[in-house]
């Protein structure tokens, strides 16, 4: 048994990468499938906004924990070879889908009433009135909580750890086995996950007060 010591507390640092690089995997391929959803929620076509509401409810009302199995061991069942870094990162990218789309559904109808009358009475087709007029003014809206939920997808990653991904929780997991220390171990996991969110989340409050002044002038 060792002593935790500076070598453990830079191998469980240097797996931050790891977690930053997963959350990045999933934010960016979640905001893109999440637009897609939350378009198909606020569309004109029946069949697109039920399966888009089908997807939503699957995707948060199941624990992302249980979509990481599926995926992690459903794969090779079905002939499918999987690592943890495709597990992980198929397995947020949908979850992250799910409640981004969410979001940016709520925030796309919060746009004014107004705002698309006058792009219909333009004749500004749909394609036209959702680039040009309701998702620009949907995006000053969504900002602070998207921020907000990228503070939820970096504590979401530490799940990973589970199907053997190496990031900032499993790092400390492979310390806490050979120094035996879980006290020190996981506070300093903790503390590293603090630094990661906690400038996020001073982020989203201050573009979260701005948009209120805005909307208040």
């Amino acid at each position: 048994m060792r002593t935790f010591g500076f070598p453990e507390f830079m191998f469980i640092l240097e797996a931050a990468r790891w977690t930053l690089a997963l959350s990045l995997i999933a934010f960016i391929g979640g905001a893109v499938l999440g637009l897609i959803i939350a378009l198909m929620r606020t569309s004109d076509s029946m069949a697109a906004r039920r399966g888009s509401t089908v997807f939503i409810q699957i995707f948060q009302g199941t624990p992302l924990l249980l979509q990481l199995f599926l995926i992690f061991f459903g794969a090779p069942v079905l002939g499918f070879d999987i690592n943890p870094w495709i597990a992980a990162g198929v397995a947020l990218i949908l979850n992250s889908a799910a409640f981004l789309g969410e979001i940016w559904r709520g925030c796309i109808e919060a746009v004014p009433s107004g705002q698309r009358e006058a792009a219909e009475a333009l004749s500004l087709k749909y394609v036209a009135r959702m680039r040009d007029v309701v998702l620009p003014q949907a995006f000053k809206i969504a900002l602070a909580p998207t921020v907000g939920y990228l503070v939820q997808i970096i504590k979401g990653t530490s799940l990973a750890a589970i199907i053997g991904f190496t990031e900032i929780t499993r790092a400390g997991q492979i310390i806490n086995s050979a120094t035996f220390q879980p006290l020190v171990v996981f506070s300093v996991v903790a503390v590293i996950y603090f630094a990661i969110c906690w400038p996020l989340s001073l982020l989203a409050a201050r573009i979260e007060r701005r948009g209120a002044r805005t909307f208040t002038r």
